[in-house]
């Protein structure tokens, strides 16, 4: 009942404001490299090292090697950099597989007449928290957007689908991202994340002067927090995933609780619960936006099993169906009660909560 009570009094409106983009990079995500021939002192390859440790955060080190492998070209460094850290994430990952992911985040993401939740999960609150877990939410709710957006059904009706965890990694990872989703959960098992505190890298002494003078010269560039960084260390999975399209005459409202922006897109939303509302609609109303998300509201608070009928008696705290329910913000009138003069018609809903079973509530 802490969930139900918390929703009465949360403020149904959004602030709309989206936050500040925030570049992330990887960091340091490994150890194992051994060093080759050392490139040389020149200003050139200085700059060459500097640009490619900026452009991708990973360790002087890490940079250094790549850059003598692969003859000092940088496309190709960043490249091969990318490659070993998914090597070296798939290992990870292998040696956490087991662990039980019960924390993690719910991700909302609308554009027009799509709109898709998904669900990533973890281990602890504390990684939940972080920006780069934070990226892999967008990154999977992305590409499930565009998975949604690739199939050509002729809309005459709603549709709606989901997609399992198998299926969701199998996905192609969001805009400017290479390979699959499951690539970009390996990459974020391994790549870190700023906290506070110092950390100094190791490097062979023979390129300490080197490496001490580059980073020197990075850091005077870089603040401070972004200069630290810390493994995830966590096990990950890629839960679940659904999605909703909608033709004229329908509408889907949408609610997250606790609902946080996401950093660097303005139309994804964070959270521990989601839900997703269709109504049918014969006219858009300038109130309609308000009315789908306490919908959604309700939806999260009183996690109903099936949507119901107007004509079904008016049920109690116990009642499984949305329609004859308690309204969650008004309990004196059911939600049949609180649509019906509002011209809107509810046929289906979808509700995740982040750690919950695999059953997905849904309605019938």
């Amino acid at each position: 009942m802490s969930l139900l009570r918390s929703l009465r009094f949360f403020p149904v409106a959004c602030t709309g404001r989206s936050a500040r983009a925030v570049l992330l990079q990887p960091s340091q995500p490994w150890h194992t490299f051994h060093s080759g021939p050392s490139l040389s002192s020149s200003a050139s390859s200085k700059e060459l090292l500097m640009q490619l440790r900026r452009k991708t955060g990973y360790s002087f080190v890490n940079c250094k090697k790549a850059l003598e492998t692969c003859g000092g070209d940088l496309k190709q460094a960043e490249a091969w950099l990318h490659e070993q850290a998914r090597k070296e994430g798939w290992s990870k990952a292998a040696k956490l597989h087991g662990r039980k992911t019960k924390e993690g985040l719910i991700g909302l993401l609308q554009e027009g007449n799509t709109a898709v939740l998904v669900e990533v999960n973890c281990e602890t609150d504390f990684v939940s928290r972080n920006l780069k877990f934070h990226q892999l939410v967008q990154q999977v709710a992305l590409g499930t957007m565009a998975h949604c957006q690739n199939l050509t059904d002729q809309l005459s009706t709603y549709s709606k689908g989901f997609l399992s965890s198998p299926e969701l990694s199998e996905l192609a990872a969001g805009p400017g991202r290479e390979g699959s989703l499951k690539d970009q959960l390996a990459l974020a098992i391994d790549v870190s994340s700023g906290v506070t505190g110092r950390k100094k890298e190791r490097v062979p002494w023979k390129h300490v002067r080197h490496v001490r003078n580059a980073q020197r010269e990075f850091q005077a560039h870089v603040p401070l927090r972004t200069r630290v960084w810390r493994k995830l260390g966590e096990n990950m999975t890629l839960k679940r995933a659904a999605w909703v399209k909608v033709p004229s005459g329908f509408y889907v409202g949408s609610y997250v609780h606790g609902a946080t922006q996401s950093p660097s897109l303005e139309n994804l939303v964070l959270g521990k619960y989601g839900a997703l509302v269709v109504c049918e609609t014969p006219e858009q109303t300038p109130d309609l936006e308000e009315v789908g998300r306490r919908l959604g509201q309700h939806v999260v608070g009183m996690a109903p099993l099936s949507v119901g009928s107007l004509d079904d008696e008016p049920g109690g705290e116990t009642e499984t169906r949305m329609l004859p329910q308690p309204y969650l913000l008004d309990p004196s009138i059911t939600l049949g009660q609180y649509v019906q003069p509002r011209g809107v018609t509810v046929v289906d809903f979808v509700r995740f909560e982040c750690g919950e079973g695999e059953q997905v509530a849904e309605a019938e």
